[in-house]
C-alpha cells in the first residue's frame, strides 16, 4: 500500500511541472479575455458573397450600420460576388479567424451548393463557425407583366405550351432550385438563365429579355409594387406581409415548391469562442432594435436572431435536408 500511496504522490518536479501548466493556462486564459474585451478595436470586414443591390446585400448593410454604432468600429461591407456565392465564401473561409472578418452565409451557399457543384472551394461545415441567425425569407417566382398568367398554374399552362421557350432567370441556388422543383413537379421544360446577382435577372426581367426569375422577396418586391414585375407565387409554406396578395406555394397548389432563405453571421474556423459570443450578443440586440426591424421587414425580411449552437443545428439541418432535395432533382451548375 505504502508503494501505492508512493506513486500517487507527486514528486518535487513533477509538482514543478504542473505548476507550470497551470501558469501556463492561467496567462492564456487571461491573455483570451483580454483580447475578448479589447476586441473590436479596428475596422471588420463583412464578407456579402453577391454584388450590391440584392436581398443579402441590403440585409448586411443595414446590420452592418447598427453593429458599428454598437461596436464603435467601422463594419467595411465586401462584396464578393461569382459562382452563385462560391468565391466570396471561400475568401470568408481562408480569412485570420481573429474576428475581423465575417461572411454573411445564405442557405444557398451553405446547403444547396454544396450539392451543384462538384467542388464549390469549401466546407460550409467544417470551415466555418456559426455566430448568429439574421433573417429568413421565401424565394419568390415573378414573371415580366408581357407574361399571360397571374399565378403559378397559369404559368404552368404557358410553359406547356411554350415548351423549352419560357426562360427563368435565378442569380443564387436557391432561385435554381425553385426552379429545378418546377420543372420536377409538373414536368416542365423550361430554360435556366444563370445571373451573377440579383439586380441582374431582375433588370433583365424588366426589360423583357426573360419570361420570369426567382429571387428573394427583398430584391423584387419593390418593382411588382410598380408593375414592372409581377409576383406569381411566394415559394414557402404561406404568404408574406411583403407581398400580401400573392399566393403562397401551398396555395397555388404545389406544396413541393417550397425553399425559406436565411441569411446569418459565420466566422472562419478557430475564431475564437469568446469573439463568437460577443458578436452573437452584438447581432441579436441589433436584430431587436426598432428601426433595423422595421427596415428588414420593409423588405421582406423577418429578422431571426439566434443562439451559436441554433444557428450550427440550423446549418447542419438544411445541408442534409436541401441536399436531398437537389440529388433528387438532378440538377447541376451550369
Amino acid at each position: 500500500m505504502a508503494k501505492v500511496t508512493q506513486l500517487l504522490q507527486p514528486t518535487f518536479g513533477s509538482a514543478i511541472v504542473i505548476s507550470r501548466v497551470a501558469a501556463t493556462l492561467l496567462i492564456l486564459s487571461c491573455a483570451c479575455s483580454a483580447h475578448a474585451q479589447s476586441y473590436p478595436n479596428r475596422s471588420i470586414h463583412l464578407i456579402v458573397p453577391f454584388p450590391p443591390g440584392g436581398g443579402i446585400d441590403l440585409f448586411a448593410r443595414v446590420i452592418g450600420r447598427k453593429l458599428s454604432d454598437q461596436l464603435g468600429q467601422q463594419i467595411i461591407v465586401d462584396n464578393r460576388p461569382g459562382v452563385q456565392g462560391n468565391i466570396g465564401m471561400q475568401i470568408g473561409a481562408k480569412a485570420a479567424p481573429d474576428g475581423y472578418t465575417l461572411t454573411i452565409a445564405y442557405a444557398g451557399t451553405v446547403a444547396i451548393n454544396p450539392f451543384l457543384y462538384k467542388d464549390p472551394g469549401f466546407d460550409p461545415i467544417k470551415d466555418f463557425m456559426p455566430i448568429a441567425l439574421g433573417s429568413s425569407q421565401p424565394e419568390v417566382m415573378v414573371s415580366h407583366p408581357a407574361v399571360p398568367a397571374k399565378n403559378v398554374q397559369e404559368l404552368l399552362a404557358h410553359a406547356r405550351a411554350r415548351p423549352g421557350k419560357l426562360t427563368f432567370g435565378s442569380s443564387a441556388s436557391t432561385g435554381q432550385l425553385v426552379i429545378e422543383l418546377f420543372k420536377q413537379l409538373n414536368n416542365a421544360d423550361v430554360l435556366h438563365v444563370a445571373y451573377k446577382g440579383a439586380q441582374f435577372a431582375t433588370t433583365d426581367l424588366i426589360a423583357g429579355y426573360i419570361d420570369a426569375a426567382v429571387a428573394s422577396i427583398a430584391a423584387v418586391a419593390p418593382f411588382h409594387r410598380s408593375g414592372r414585375v409581377r409576383a406569381i407565387v411566394v415559394a414557402g409554406p404561406e404568404r408574406s406581409p411583403s407581398l400580401p396578395n400573392v399566393m403562397s406555394a401551398i396555395e397555388g397548389g404545389m406544396p413541393g415548391l417550397q425553399v425559406v432563405g436565411w441569411y446569418a453571421f459565420v466566422a472562419p474556423t478557430g475564431t475564437p469562442p469568446e469573439i463568437i459570443s460577443r458578436l452573437n450578443g452584438e447581432i441579436n440586440k441589433a436584430l431587436l432594435a426598432a428601426d433595423v426591424r422595421e427596415r428588414l421587414n420593409s423588405a421582406g425580411l423577418t429578422p431571426k436572431g439566434s443562439t451559436v449552437a441554433e444557428l450550427g443545428a440550423l446549418m447542419r439541418s438544411d445541408y442534409e435536408r436541401l441536399g436531398k432535395a437537389v440529388k433528387a432533382s438532378g440538377a447541376k451548375a451550369n
